[in-house]
């Protein structure tokens, strides 16, 4: 058994948006490199930690956390549509193992997921179903959220049981983040109708879908002629982010609350929660080296942009 890690923020944006051509290059460049460390690393199971934008999960019910048996990708913004290849027999030891871990955890026989879980997955592999994968859905959208100390106690889960798996080379996938506020529907402040969608608006008509994301793109255009309302980034907030998973000892963030995350990062920069379940799940292994670190505001993006790599300490 080994372990190595690989967190990337994602943006439904990678192609609708125009950063400047070094910008461009600069995230190209740090994609190439995740790649590289993935290829040489030659993953036999991938284990991704991922949110979702009311594609999948809705208010109708919202776990804090799901195991998926099964996994179907949706298609939004132009990733990839069908079937994940999840190892299901697998995926229910591990639920049933972290039931008996005292975590309270969601399972799903007919997962959808989105760009959340799928980009990073066709970013390091160029398809959803290279790898047998094992989707981990991460409530980073909707109030309630549970503490820090909980995501972290998730990945050390998860991660004891990981660790017990002999003859497989793991990968852990966190995406999201890092600060931004995309225009994404707050439940306190939706109208009715925007409120029925919240509560299930699965399978949207194209329209519909085209109309969604038109919103996220023209809020972008706005954000970066500086003429949006959404909360700015924040890269001081980020990079100390960054260093402390770089550091092994990830205690520091349980202090972290969802009322100041959202006042310092943005109403998405919850997504961080699957960041910090992939770095407990890592550190149950041992002591980690950080083999890679990339980070770029990229406003075109509504992002702080950042990928880490590492793996366990030989």
């Amino acid at each position: 058994m080994s372990l190595a890690l690989v967190t990337m923020s994602h943006s439904p944006l990678l192609d609708y948006a125009n950063p400047p051509a070094e910008v461009t290059e600069a995230v190209q460049s740090a994609f190439t490199a995740a790649r590289a460390f993935t290829a040489d690393y030659d993953p036999t199971l991938v284990v991704s930690f991922a949110p979702d934008h009311y594609n999948g999960f809705f208010h109708d019910l919202m776990p804090p956390f799901c195991i998926g048996y099964q996994a179907i990708a949706v298609g939004d913004y132009g990733t990839a549509q069908g079937p994940l290849n999840v190892p299901a027999a697998r995926a229910e030891e591990l639920a049933h193992w972290v039931a008996g871990h005292d975590l309270d955890v969601a399972i799903s026989r007919r997962m959808e997921v989105d760009h959340g879980a799928v980009q990073p997955l066709e970013i390091l592999f160029g398809a959803i179903d290279a790898v047998p994968t094992i989707p981990v859905f991460v409530n980073s959208l909707t109030r309630p959220f549970v503490s820090i100390r909980r995501i972290r106690r998730l990945g050390e889960a998860i991660g004891s049981y990981l660790t017990a798996l002999e003859d497989e080379r793991i990968l852990l996938i966190g995406s999201g983040g890092l600060s931004h506020d995309p225009p994404v529907p707050q439940w306190a402040t939706a109208d009715d109708p925007t409120r029925a969608i919240l509560l299930n608006g699965r399978h949207p008509t194209p329209a519909a879908r085209n109309a969604r994301q038109q919103r996220v793109i023209d809020t972008a255009a706005a954000f970066t002629a500086g003429t949006a309302t959404i909360r700015d980034l924040n890269p001081a907030w980020d990079q100390a982010l960054m260093a402390t998973l770089a550091s092994g000892d990830l205690t520091p963030l349980d202090t972290m609350t969802p009322e100041q995350m959202t006042k310092d990062a943005g109403n998405s920069s919850h997504e961080i929660r699957t960041w910090i379940a992939a770095f407990a799940a890592l550190n149950t292994a041992g002591p980690y080296d950080t083999t890679y670190t990339f980070y770029r505001p990229i406003r075109e993006y509504i992002a702080g942009f950042g990928i880490m790599t590492a793996h366990t300490t030989p």
